[in-house]
């Protein structure tokens, strides 16, 4: 619990706070203006990937240990906030002041619900607020089960923003363009609506705390103290999420935003508490991110829920090779971590990301989704296939969410990922670490082939070519068979025209001979029956039948009508209702048939499209998709079936 300044107990322990948000709303701005106000500004133009990678930071604030995470906006890179809401005490949701905006916070705070992550929303750009700040407190209230509860009150002269009220201290205060707020006098014009807002706040925080209910119902005025501990408290428990102010890029409500991260954020044991971590025991930590850094080597980004953890300890058999902070955005070795600290261990080879080092029992950590874009990856120089291959491997250990296939099949190297922008920003990195030259193109789409019509084929070899020939002679009946059946093979040789020990040999034959058809794709759904045939006593053999036999399916499944076979999916499009209508249309502009749609379960406002959709139409899906969907829109796919190839 906080004392009567609101601060929690031990605050010089180390604790960390994640910046999560979309896209454009200003967060790599806001952490850098924390850096800078805690006096450890960052290296000019930021670590590689800025906007698109997770960056971690360490500061120092009023004699408190921090570790920030700047997590990306693009929803293709959810899965990196989601890894830093698993191991940080507390997020900072950061957004700009536009209601029709508040939409692409749903799956932010939903994301944070589900995980139990203490919130905090920071409404950045206040200065460009162009109506009134309850507006867009009521569109973001409207995208999340928790109680949103304003903690300022914006202060304008004419349309603009010049500073604002805090509602718990009642005081007011002045922006000033790149330095700390100014207190001044409380305008008239605001009392009314500063009220009010308090009493939004008392009202919403009586609910769970008896002693302050008390005081509302007999009118009586709480101190700061007495809303501060309640507020931790609902804070923590997820009840409440305070709602500031600011606009970073003019250091403006940084150091009240400073100034409520030592009061509201949780202390580590508490946040221990929350994921079920005994606070006793051996040191224990959680790698919730891995990186390749150059010479620097393999870095594995863990948060330390029991320590202390020190350099060439021993966590589960693996050694710790080095222990790394990063303030001033440049790694620094240091001998050992504490609870609470957000780290990088060197040289954790073996350690995956999400992985618990320090006991059996493996801590929950979130999953990445499913692949939804994917790129084929070729090498300008074959010599660098095997660079290539090693790097793909480092890359899909940085990044959970990627994952790299060998298609068998067309001998393509093809990277899955959640997006245009993720796999583009992987492959960028790929090429730098590596320098290997490569480009990029579709994955092949793997069609089949089947047939229409039964035939009835004859295949002959004869060939003498001094001592003993090849001979082999056979009748078979080639058929298709319902979609699904796959390969099938008898025989109906009467008199033994063909002896029993050679009709393996033809079974076989014909199988492989429907690895790839007259269209060039492999053959799926035929039955091919052996109906007769003829041997000799010496030149037979298996290999004569066998080529008899390929020679016999070539010919006869171009007789057979072949047709091309496409692979159909069953997809599920996630979008926010108002966006349904232009999910169906972009469906069955791809070919799609809808077979409709539905609420989704537990998200309010959100509809699940379902649809069947040829997977040569999911290549750039996704894109569009999003294009259409401000972003919010996304899909799962799995196979379905195999239908005749139609065109658009």
């Amino acid at each position: 619990m906080p004392d009567t300044n609101g601060r929690s107990p031990g605050g010089a322990k180390p604790r960390s706070v994640a910046l999560i948000g979309p896209q454009g709303a200003g967060k790599s701005a806001l952490f850098d203006a924390l850096l800078a106000a805690a006096g450890a500004p960052p290296r000019r133009g930021g670590p590689r990937g800025m906007g698109t990678e997770l960056r971690l930071a360490h500061a120092s604030h009023n004699g408190d240990t921090w570790s920030l995470l700047d997590c990306p906006g693009s929803v293709e890179f959810a899965h990196d906030a989601a890894c830093a809401a698993a191991v940080c005490d507390l997020a900072v949701v950061v957004t700009e002041p536009a209601p029709g905006r508040a939409a692409v916070l749903g799956p932010v705070f939903r994301m944070l619900e589900e995980r139990g992550t203490p919130t905090i929303v920071f409404v950045n750009k206040i200065d460009q607020l162009n109506g009134r700040v309850r507006d867009t407190l009521a569109a973001m209230q409207a995208q999340t089960n928790r109680k949103l509860v304003l903690r300022q009150v914006p202060i304008r002269e004419g349309e603009q923003v010049t500073g604002y009220v805090d509602v718990v201290s009642e005081r007011a205060y002045r922006y000033r363009r790149g330095a700390a707020s100014e207190r001044i006098a409380l305008p008239d014009g605001i009392r009314a609506r500063e009220a009010e807002a308090r009493a939004e706040l008392l009202e919403a925080l009586a609910d769970h705390d008896d002693a302050l209910l008390e005081k509302v119902l007999e009118d009586l005025v709480p101190e700061p103290g007495e809303i501060y501990r309640p507020l931790h408290t609902a804070e923590l428990s997820g009840a409440v999420v305070s709602v500031l102010l600011g606009a970073a890029e003019h250091n403006n409500g940084i150091q009240r935003l400073w100034k409520a991260l030592r009061h509201d954020v949780p202390a580590p044991e508490e946040t221990a508490a929350r994921r079920g971590i005994a606070p006793e025991g051996a040191p224990l930590a959680q790698v919730f991110r891995t990186v390749h850094a150059g010479h620097a080597g393999r870095l594995s980004w863990a948060r330390v829920w029991r320590g202390p953890v020190k350099d060439g300890a021993q966590l589960d058999g693996h050694r710790v090779g080095g222990i790394h902070r990063f303030p001033n955005g440049e790694a620094q070795k240091v001998p050992e971590a504490q609870a609470g600290e957000i780290v990088a261990l060197g040289r954790m080879e073996g350690v995956t990301t999400g992985t618990t080092l320090g006991q059996a029992e493996a801590l929950d950590f979130p999953k990445p989704a499913e692949p939804i874009h994917s790129l084929a990856v070729v090498v300008e120089d074959r010599k660098d296939e095997v660079r290539l291959s090693g790097a793909l491997q480092r890359l899909a250990e940085e990044d959970p969410s990627l994952t790299v296939v060998l298609d068998p099949e067309s001998g393509q190297t093809v990277l899955h990922g959640q997006g245009e922008l993720h796999l583009r920003a992987a492959l960028d990195r790929l090429a730098a670490a590596s320098g290997v030259k490569l480009r990029t193109v579709r994955p092949q789409v793997p069609y089949r082939e089947t047939i229409r019509h039964a035939v009835t084929q004859h295949g002959r070899l004869k060939r003498q070519t001094g001592g003993h020939g090849q001979f082999a002679d056979v009748k078979i009946r080639i058929e298709p068979r319902g979609r699904g059946e796959g390969f099938a093979f008898a025989e109906e040789v009467v008199g033994g025209a063909v002896p029993r020990r050679f009709i393996p040999a033809v079974g076989e034959a014909a199988e492989e001979a429907t690895k790839k058809g007259p269209l060039g794709h492999p053959v799926v759904d035929v039955a091919v029956t052996l109906l007769d045939g003829g041997f000799h006593s010496v030149d037979s053999s298996d290999m004569a039948f066998a080529t008899a036999t390929r020679m016999a399916m070539q010919e006869g499944l171009a007789k057979a009508e072949p047709v091309l076979l496409e692979p159909v999916h069953a997809v599920t499009v996630t979008v926010p209702a108002e966006y349904t209508p232009n999910a169906q249309r972009l469906l069955t502009g791809r070919r799609g048939q809808i077979l409709g749609y539905a609420a989704k379960e537990g998200w309010e406002g959100w509809d699940c499209v379902e649809a069947l959709v040829p997977a040569a139409e999911l290549q750039d899906l996704v894109i569009e998709l999003r294009s259409q969907t401000q972003g919010l829109g996304s899909y799962t796919h799995r196979f379905d079936h195999l239908a005749e190839a139609r065109h658009r």
